[in-house]
């Protein structure tokens, strides 16, 4: 058993690389498809088994918004919907987000980028890790954040964002005819659409870095680049020096805006009710999120909201159409019931996950 699970993990940390490469293909619902997703009525979703109770309660929650007769009507100015977006909508598992896993690409398989040493030794000490997902320490997760933008520094935003245009055409690992542009939650998709043409404003309140987050879902996601709130990365000139921001005057013959390559400020937990007032300035009434990063998200939408509210908690419990971890899930649904989070079954009310041809590659 020894000798198995370790030819196992060999043939997962080759599979990262060799998937990484450039333009590998894909047979889930192309970006195309997933942007032709419209959902104006209740009849109208294609992707949510008919009796998904998470359904059921979203299609209530937006009639009775709209009805100006009803105890639960909410003022359009006031109808806001957040969702995070990996794990929520967008895969994090094949093996970790995708922003993870393509500073790995970055350090260990792009053949014009060139690694100091340190930053090579760490991207291989912690790929095994991520790989058979046993979980980085505290100080790994910290190194990793910092590389997230270092092994990027003096890249523009826009070279940047064709740089994740480019790694979204390689393949997910452990599922099957997947690329990593086009792995979006249909059924997630369709609540958005939803939302969306029943008077909500829909935001992404996202971890993940901004540039990233919106180079993913331009085009494919209903929701405008300026309705993204995410992790910021830091930024300065290429003749800045040592002159602070507000200091500097921006000469633009003769300098560029890039990536400085200070750590990221990640936008979880109790940062994203920061963000979400910075930014919105109005409380939420649907909150839809995946794990405790959203935490702050949900328990701000549910306290003393003077309208009517609800949080949604994504459980990753489907192991035949996506790399699902029940006793995880588990663990999750219990926390979101005694916090009053709803919560989502991917296994029982998804119809379908990415389309009918994603499956999980490796048990």
């Amino acid at each position: 058993m020894k000798r198995q699970g370790k030819f196992l993990r060999i043939v997962l940390a080759a599979a990262l690389v060799a998937t990484v490469s450039w333009g590998v293909g894909g047979e889930a619902a192309t970006r195309q498809e997933v942007a032709a997703i419209s959902v104006n009525t209740a009849a109208d979703f294609q992707y949510w088994q008919s009796d998904s109770p998470t359904l059921k309660s979203v299609i209530k929650f937006v009639e009775e918004a709209n009805n100006p007769q009803s105890p639960h009507y909410i003022p359009p100015a006031n109808r806001i919907a957040v969702f995070d977006m990996d794990g929520t909508f967008y895969c994090e598992t094949a093996p970790l987000y995708f922003q993870e896993t393509m500073f790995l690409h970055r350090a260990l398989a792009d053949k014009d980028y060139q690694p100091d040493k340190k930053m090579r030794d760490f991207a291989r000490q912690i790929q095994p890790k991520i790989m058979n997902k046993t979980g980085l320490s505290a100080e790994e997760n910290k190194t990793l954040i910092a590389y997230l933008t270092k092994a990027y520094a003096g890249m523009t935003p826009a070279e940047y964002r064709a740089y994740v245009r480019k790694f979204m055409d390689t393949e997910e690992t452990g599922l099957t005819n997947l690329k990593r542009g086009e792995a979006f939650y249909l059924p997630m998709v369709e609540i958005m659409s939803y939302l969306g043409h029943n008077g909500f404003a829909v935001y992404i309140d996202s971890a993940c870095g901004s540039d990233t987050t919106r180079e993913l879902v331009e085009g494919v996601i209903p929701v405008s680049s300026d309705r993204i709130i995410a992790t910021d990365f830091g930024y300065t000139t290429t003749k800045m020096g040592k002159d602070t921001a507000s200091d500097h005057f921006y000469d633009r013959h003769t300098e560029k805006v890039v990536i400085s390559g200070e750590p990221l400020l990640d936008n979880g937990k109790t940062m994203k009710i920061f963000s979400l007032l910075k930014q919105i300035g109005k409380k939420p009434v649907l909150a839809f999120g995946n794990s405790m990063g959203d935490s702050g998200m949900f328990e701000y939408t549910l306290q003393d909201n003077p309208y009517n509210n609800a949080a949604f908690c994504v459980l990753c419990d489907d192991t035949e159409r996506e790399l699902g971890n029940v006793k995880k899930a588990a663990a999750m649904q219990e926390t979101a019931q005694k916090r009053g989070w709803q919560t989502i079954s991917m296994r029982d009310e998804f119809k379908t996950i990415y389309g009918d041809k994603v499956k999980r590659a490796v048990k």
